[in-house]
């Protein structure tokens, strides 16, 4: 049976009431949502994406009030970020309390919080009284959705409901830190450019790779579609791969290729944000065997979208 797509908060609200999962609409993009207090519930949201236990998922709250239920402390910084930047597009990695399962942390003793900033899905946590645990809405390690007809095409078969909140304005994952001995460090580039992060606490760092990761999407292949993804000099990799049928993602120029998807020809990285999940998917169904991708400015946004890239093009 495939999941209903709708705008009936009462239906959302009732289905997690009960334990079941539905996917949500959120700035970034759609997440797959759970009742972050019910093992049970969170367990359907790592069968429904085929998700490892040991990535953990991210608790998301609709007021400030319920951050006592999730962590148990704030670090210097902490109320300062979260007065600037939440509702929006940024997590925070923080000591959880053990009213949070395990399950919801892959085991660790802190979790991943923020509050997002999309109406509907601030409106349905309102009626709830618990906070929801929820990953990107797709199979693990692939194209993120940004839309629910996303969802459905890929996941359509296994929820019983999506709250569609029309397309994700920012159309890229929350950025992640955590405060980790004496300073917050970046775990994963997204929605807010480091930059402003440091304009409000300092510098920030790099976390150190680790084997199992503290946050979401820290794993080499992620992100990822069903085609290869070759990231590099797009003019030396299309004279390389000239006998196939290429597609290339750019930032702003168009190429002579079986397809281009151009995702701001203005040069803006607000707008290649918002753009680039959906344009991965239309290049993998565009008939294409291999998609070429060049990195955009490592600045502001464009460091997000260049970490996407990069999980895009590792060897699975």
């Amino acid at each position: 049976m495939s999941a209903r797509i709708g705008t009936d908060l009462r239906s959302a609200a009732d289905l997690l009431r009960k334990g079941e999962v539905v996917a949500i609409p959120t700035e970034t993009v759609y997440g797959l949502a759970a009742n972050a207090f019910d093992s049970a519930a969170v367990l359907k949201v790592f069968t429904a994406k085929a998700r490892p236990s040991f990535d953990p998922l991210i608790v998301h709250i609709g007021r400030p009030e319920q951050l006592d239920h999730v962590v148990k402390e704030l670090p210097e910084g902490a109320e300062r970020l979260m007065k600037t930047f939440w509702p929006g597009p940024l997590t925070l990695v923080l000591p959880k309390r053990p009213e949070i399962p395990d399950i919801v942390t892959s085991g660790l003793d802190t979790v991943g919080v923020r509050m997002p900033a999309h109406p509907l899905a601030l409106e349905l946590l309102s009626q709830l009284d618990f906070p929801l645990a929820a990953p990107s809405a797709n199979p693990f390690g692939y194209v993120s959705p940004t839309n629910a007809q996303h969802v459905a095409d890929q996941l359509g078969e296994a929820i019983p409901y999506i709250l569609d909140g029309g397309p994700c304005m920012v159309g890229v994952e929350s950025t992640i830190i955590g405060w980790e001995g004496d300073g917050w460090k970046l775990h994963r580039p997204g929605g807010v450019p480091v930059e402003e992060l440091e304009a409000v606490i300092g510098a920030v760092a790099v976390a150190q790779p680790r084997i199992l990761p503290v946050a979401p999407g820290q794993l080499e292949s992620h992100y990822a579609p069903r085609i290869p993804v070759l990231l590099g000099d797009v003019e030396q990799l299309l004279a390389e791969h000239a006998k196939e049928r290429v597609a290339v993602i750019s930032f702003r120029q168009d190429y002579d290729a079986w397809r281009t998807a151009v995702l701001s020809p203005s040069g803006d990285l607000a707008e290649a944000a918002r753009n680039f999940f959906g344009a991965l998917r239309a290049l993998e169904a565009s008939g294409a065997s291999v998609i070429l991708a060049e990195r955009l400015p490592e600045e502001g946004l464009g460091r997000a979208i260049n970490d996407r890239l990069r999980r895009a093009a590792a060897k699975r």
